[in-house]
């Protein structure tokens, strides 16, 4: 049975790892707020974004079978066959997150063993996923870009720099498909692990018919307008994972010092009854042994 020294020292020790756990969940909360306002923002202005240049390849499409020829196709929507597949891992900085990393991690295993032997290209997000990659070794996969030290303070500058490393190895490396894999924020309570194509752009089936989509025209150029969203378009998609995982990150973190924090509470309170039944146990065996020495006293 443990002294009441011990006991102490133990209630100390949860009491300091609960104090500790509950300023953490604030700061994460705190965190999470600004970062779910970001969200919000740059939700409606990705989207829009997607759905226009998915609009701009049905309309090529469209103009092309229209005149009996071949679609023109930007390459960001025409990726070449057989080319080796990108992934972009989107991890955390920090632990204490609950399965934030595990569960991206765990995808990103299946992910390069379903193309062991292929050499994929990897980019990777943050110092979990970082580390990773350096257990791996290199055997089973070519690092692009490592992005790491950005959470919580995700800015356009790091989608910018992510953006520039795929693209570069999109266009020079021949890539059939940029796979991206991260945790979608949904709520406070809920993250949704998602594994997304960033590239090749799908299309979208056209919202107008045909004979309306056959007399667009482009102001400047077609290609030249291409050229200039689409780069817009995969940063603004970049930054827009970027702040989704940034706040499923935080939302994870507050989730799991809570529970930490409730965990703590309740040893604390099992190491106080603890030490109150063995004072009590004490006390008890003092005052026998003070009434069995008297009564021997009196006899």
């Amino acid at each position: 049975m443990p002294s009441l020294r011990e006991i102490r020292r133990k209630i100390r020790s949860v009491k300091s790892t609960e104090q500790i756990t509950r300023a953490m969940k604030m700061v994460a909360a705190a965190r999470m707020r600004r970062s779910q306002a970001a969200i919000i923002s740059a939700r409606p202005f990705a989207v829009k974004m997607e759905e226009l240049v998915r609009a701009l390849a049905a309309v090529e499409e469209v103009q092309a079978a229209g005149e009996g020829r071949a679609a023109r196709l930007h390459p960001f929507f025409a990726a070449p066959a057989g080319g080796p597949e990108a992934l972009v891992l989107v991890t955390a900085d920090k632990g204490l997150c609950g399965a934030f990393n595990s569960n991206l991690l765990r995808a990103a295993i299946a992910w390069l063993r379903e193309r062991r032997g292929r050499r994929p290209q990897v980019a990777v997000v943050g110092r979990k996923g970082r580390e990773f990659l350096r257990r791996l070794g290199g055997a089973d996969c070519e690092v692009i870009a490592e992005l790491a030290g950005i959470f919580p303070k995700v800015s356009f500058v790091h989608a910018e720099l992510l953006g520039k490393a795929v693209v570069d190895a999109y266009n020079e490396k021949g890539l059939s498909s940029v796979t991206v894999i991260y945790n979608e924020f949904k709520s406070v309570v809920s993250q949704r692990l998602l594994s997304v194509r960033l590239l090749p752009i799908p299309p979208s089936p056209p919202g107008r018919s045909p004979e309306e989509l056959a007399g667009v025209s482009f102001e400047p150029e077609r290609e030249r307008l291409l050229d200039a969203l689409l780069s817009r378009y995969l940063k603004a998609q970049l930054y827009r994972i970027l702040l989704e995982s940034q706040a499923a990150e935080l939302a994870a973190r507050m989730n799991a010092m809570e529970a930490a924090s409730k965990k703590a509470e309740e040893v604390r309170e099992a190491l106080n009854l603890s030490l109150n039944r063995q004072r009590q146990a004490i006390i008890t065996k003092e005052i026998a042994e003070l009434v069995g020495g008297a009564e021997a006293l009196a006899a």
